[in-house]
């Protein structure tokens, strides 16, 4: 038998090909998911975070442990200083006054092994005690050298995750306006004490909710 002329064998593997590539369309292809993601849904629009698992391993998974639960659902930026963060996490809202919510053990301090808190990241409001962290968190709205570690107090404030999407919803919480309030804070036996706070936004701030989600590559 002679053989095909080569235009014409090119021709017919090229229509093979087509009739295969028609019989089995490619499959799509899958992007793996980078890093933990949360969602912080507020009243003022939502923020995309992106979480330090490896840097902040016990500050994250205390995070992750309060979102699981739900805790901050409902939950105010109890706290805001346009020029410094905007901090939230810990209090709701009844009746004009902010009522701090009873959380679990405080974790260790981490900030010497973590991101400076430069401008759009996430860390861990605090207590003097350096490791006394619970559930309050903060976002940094300018770049806060003085909290690195270690600082005046002989140890930082421990950043464990940075915006990756939403700053200007931030920017918008940052500038509302704030003033003293009432306040109900836990001492240090759990008991609730009424007291003043300064730096509360007059318009609340509301956390929705905030959820665990998957960042894309």
């Amino acid at each position: 038998m002679k053989s095909l002329p080569l235009f014409l064998s090119l021709t017919f593997l090229i229509g093979c090909q087509t009739d295969a590539q028609r019989r089995e369309p490619p499959k799509a292809k899958t992007k793996a998911p980078v890093g933990t993601t949360v969602v912080i849904d507020t009243n003022r629009g939502s923020i995309l975070a992106e979480l330090d698992d490896k840097k902040a391993p016990v500050t994250v998974k205390n995070f992750l442990s309060y979102v699981d639960q739900g805790f901050y659902d409902n939950t105010t930026f109890h706290r805001v200083i346009s020029h410094f963060m905007i901090q939230g996490g810990g209090f709701t809202l009844k009746e004009g006054i902010l009522i701090e919510k009873t959380t679990r053990a405080p974790i260790d301090n981490e900030s010497a092994q973590t991101y400076p808190n430069t401008r759009g990241t996430l860390a861990m409001a605090r207590k003097p005690d350096p490791n006394s962290a619970t559930s309050q968190f903060f976002i940094n709205v300018v770049d806060n050298n003085q909290l690195n570690h270690p600082n005046a107090n002989g140890s930082g404030y421990a950043v464990f995750g940075k915006i990756i999407k939403g700053m200007e919803a931030v920017d918008v919480i940052k500038a509302v306006q704030s003033s003293t309030t009432s306040a109900n804070v836990l001492d240090a036996t759990g008991i609730a004490m009424p007291t003043s706070m300064k730096d509360v936004p007059v318009e609340p701030v509301v956390i929705k909710s905030i959820r665990r989600t998957l960042k894309f590559q």
